[in-house]
């Protein structure tokens, strides 16, 4: 079983940048992981992913340009860079892992992190 820890929340005006990690207890290096979001009053949303295979990404369309995931199989970590922040992005993050899938999908991960909050100022 695979724990998984956020970090690097904070508060950051508008157009900063902010990095979270999420440190896996086991070998994440060989799990698909993903960055998750929840607003209040909003349903969690996925916001950026990381297929362990071939490294390769997928990001929702409002972070894309903005947001960069990428992962340290050495420190079983993966981040998640965050810059030119919007009020918008405001939202606890939650990372999460799963063993990897023939085809990626957005949902359906099994382990989840206890989240970190962002908040964006204007």
């Amino acid at each position: 079983q695979v724990r998984l820890v956020e970090s690097g929340g904070g508060l950051v005006q508008a157009g900063g940048s902010l990095r979270l990690s999420c440190s896996a207890s086991g070998p994440i290096s060989t799990y698909d992981v993903g960055w998750f979001r929840q607003a209040p009053g909003k349903e969690r949303e996925f916001v950026a992913g990381i297929i362990w295979r071939a490294g390769a990404t997928d990001y929702v369309d409002s972070v894309k340009g903005r947001f960069t995931i990428s992962r340290d199989n050495a420190k079983n970590t993966v981040y998640l860079q965050m810059n030119s922040l919007k009020p918008e992005d405001t939202a606890v993050y939650y990372c999460a892992g799963r063993p990897p899938k023939l085809a990626w999908s957005r949902d359906d991960y099994g382990y989840w992190g206890q989240g970190t909050q962002v908040t964006v100022s204007s």
